[in-house]
């Protein structure tokens, strides 16, 4: 049985979805799975007794610091014999992968959309070009490292309750960083995150302003889904960067991702592609984004979603 070890991510304190999607994506390809936390709550993390993980390691810091804790994640795969790292192709995964992959002389495969035992070789597939293909990748020898990106696994390895057994605690040396974070500022932006939403409902150019994006907010709301945007209302100025989703934002892989009056740039489409369904609300019906809808809707924004919201009023009673 292959031996992987999880980088689990920790948001205010919690277990990250895509935390417990990673370790449920290794326990169905009948690895051993070791989970490791860094940051504040790391302990509490450790110490929660997620299905099927036979180990458990922490370390509990306040300050983030990508060089200390790639470091650190080497040494407990060292140690352990791991072959292995699963890890969130987030914003720290982005940092501390490449880190790892050198530091243990590897190569990593990342923001995989899927991965599979074919043959005894582990297949991971993800998208190239924007978006407009997808390759199969494998890698040829040492410690298979491989990041991956949010909603795209089936939580089966849910969190339950704290376990009995004790987490280890591993030690991590600041002293021979190279850099250090001088200050953290946190966005308000989305109610709900963008990566990790089930649901998103996004803006574009054909919202006409700033003034109807809090109309697709209380959608958003109603159906307990993020608000995304387009590059386009976010240099207008009509919403903050932090609800961007594209090349130059957020990569999103929602279930379903609701287009509202949103053209279609292949910058657009480089980030929400891989949404399972997708509707798409707008008036042109040439918009490139009817040739990767789901569903499309040719109508003015402004006919469909008030109705589309005083419908969801009266189901929900």
């Amino acid at each position: 049985m292959s031996k992987a070890l999880v980088v689990g991510e920790i948001k205010n304190e919690q277990i990250s979805k895509v935390t417990l999607e990673m370790a449920s994506r290794a326990k169905e390809l009948k690895m051993d799975v070791s989970v490791i936390f860094f940051g504040a709550g790391a302990e509490n993390a450790a110490k929660s007794n997620l299905s099927g993980v036979a180990r458990s390691l922490f370390h509990e810091s306040s300050d983030y610091n990508g060089e200390v804790i790639a470091e650190a994640v080497s040494k407990v795969v060292k140690s352990g014999n791991y072959e292995i790292i699963l890890i969130p192709h987030t914003w720290m995964g982005r940092d501390i992968s490449g880190r790892i992959g050198a530091l243990l002389d590897s190569s990593v495969i990342s923001d995989i959309v899927d991965l599979q035992n074919e043959g005894g070789k582990l297949i991971a597939r993800k998208p190239v070009y924007a978006g407009k293909a997808y390759v199969k990748l494998a890698h040829k020898s040492g410690v298979k490292i491989f990041s991956v990106r949010p909603n795209v696994f089936a939580v089966t390895q849910n969190k339950t309750e704290p376990s009995s057994e004790t987490p280890e605690k591993i030690e991590a040396d600041y002293s021979k960083a190279k850099a250090k974070r001088v200050e953290f500022k946190s966005s308000q932006g989305a109610k709900i995150g963008l990566t990790e939403a089930s649901i998103i409902i996004s803006g574009g150019r054909g919202v006409k302003g700033p003034e109807y994006f809090p109309v697709l907010q209380e959608l958003a709301d109603m159906l307990g889904a993020a608000l995304g945007a387009s590059r386009a209302t976010v240099d207008a100025g009509w919403i903050d960067h932090s609800h961007q989703v594209g090349q130059t934002g957020k990569t999103v892989s929602p279930i379903l991702y609701i287009a509202v009056g949103i053209s279609g740039a292949i910058q657009h489409l480089a980030g929400m592609g891989s949404s399972k369904y997708i509707v798409a609300i707008n008036k042109d019906p040439e918009a490139p984004i009817f040739k990767v809808s789901t569903y499309g809707i040719v109508d003015d924004l402004f006919n469909i979603v008030p109705p589309l919201k005083n419908e969801i009023k009266a189901l929900k009673g």
